[in-house]
């Protein structure tokens, strides 16, 4: 059975949880942080997300992240919901509720195959920012990213756990200084600024389209932490508080991305981790800071999808974990040789198409929920 699509993530939670019913409850904070830790990652920080998704539209996505923003909003809560009303333990039961028996079977699948797709996408990330800012061969940077990933997770988890905890708010501290600092340097700005668009070279061929798919993949990752985040929070109000400032936080924080990508565009297109070419624009320390917070947070990732994607397979206290791991992370590296920007245009929007089908089921699930009363 699957435990999580990011393991350590869930752990950090269930510890948060635990720790914050002790002291009279989860706030509307805590919710609210940990939907934006759960979905915020290292494709997220690289900028080339946004870049695909929203970038080549140029001024038209950020109505695609605002259409983004509010999805984010309403599934979290539903998913938040569901977790409280079924008094889910994973996110089987609110998967198996949105999809039934069959099709909830088909969309813990692809959550697995995900698993596995994500950790290839962090190998090949870690690759791109070894070449293109400290020029190393990629294929160095695969091998060290697969080694570290390896290790940890074969060996324990507990500098992962607190690994999480400390570089989330760096990785968002990081994104808005950079956000920032480009608005700053480029005023006075206009609309001309923002009008570089490419959408012939998009994944998805139209930014409506494409806000329903960014939000669906995202979502396929969140319910295994949102649903039974859920069954431990009893006030109904504290959960539609939290998906709001949950969904806005991570609203705003895409848009600070598209903002700093499209002020530095056609550069920024042009590089596997736009993000780090963006801070290298201001200085060289700049730039080197951000690429070791992003490496950080590839490799907290990078742990987290191996072990989820180990432990769908075999029991990880078992004598077929440890080979099961290593030949994973083996496959992923040779994977990785794709290319980190080539995984995002593919694998990213393939997941999201198959993740619509989550969104609908949940869809329905609540219109019939709410029609029976």
């Amino acid at each position: 059975m699957l435990k999580s699509d990011n393991y350590y993530k869930k752990i950090k939670v269930k510890k948060e949880i635990k720790e914050a019913k002790t002291r009279g409850g989860i706030s509307t904070f805590q919710i609210a942080a940990t939907y934006i830790g759960t979905v915020v990652g290292a494709g997220f920080a690289s900028g080339q997300e946004v870049l695909q998704f929203f970038g080549y539209y140029g001024l038209s996505g950020f109505w695609g992240l605002m259409l983004t923003t509010l999805l984010f909003i309403i599934y979290g809560y539903i998913i938040l919901r569901l977790g409280l009303e079924y008094r889910a333990s994973s996110h089987l039961k609110v998967i198996r509720y949105a999809g039934g028996k069959w099709l909830g079977i088909l969309i813990d699948l692809v959550i697995t195959f995900f698993l596995f797709g994500a950790l290839t996408a962090m190998v090949a990330g870690s690759g791109a920012i070894f070449e293109e800012q400290f020029d190393v061969p990629s294929l160095w940077g695969n091998i060290i990213m697969v080694a570290a990933s390896l290790g940890t997770t074969i060996l324990g988890i507990g500098g992962v756990i607190s690994a999480i905890s400390f570089v989330v708010p760096l990785l968002l501290t990081g994104v808005f200084s950079l956000a920032i600092l480009t608005i700053v340097n480029k005023m006075p700005i206009t609309l001309a600024n923002l009008q570089y668009a490419m959408p012939g070279q998009a994944p998805v061929p139209h930014w409506f389209l494409s806000a329903f798919v960014y939000a669906s993949y995202n979502l396929i990752i969140a319910v295994a932490v949102l649903a039974p985040l859920g069954a431990e929070v009893k006030n109904k109000d504290r959960l539609k508080k939290g998906s709001i400032f949950g969904g806005i936080g991570l609203g705003i924080g895409a848009m600070a991305i598209l903002f700093a990508l499209l002020l530095n565009m056609p550069g920024a297109g042009r590089y596997e981790i736009p993000m780090v070419y963006v801070a290298g624009r201001f200085a060289p320390w700049i730039q080197l800071i951000y690429s070791g917070i992003l490496l950080a947070e590839i490799y907290t990732t990078a742990v987290g999808n191996l072990y989820g994607f180990a432990a769908r397979l075999t029991d990880p206290g078992g004598p077929r974990y440890r080979w099961l791991v290593i030949i994973t992370g083996i496959v992923a590296l040779v994977a990785s040789q794709f290319g980190f920007s080539n995984l995002v245009h593919y694998l990213y929007p393939a997941v999201g198409y198959a993740g619509l089908l989550l969104m609908a089921g949940l869809t329905v699930g609540m219109v019939k929920k709410y029609r029976a009363r």
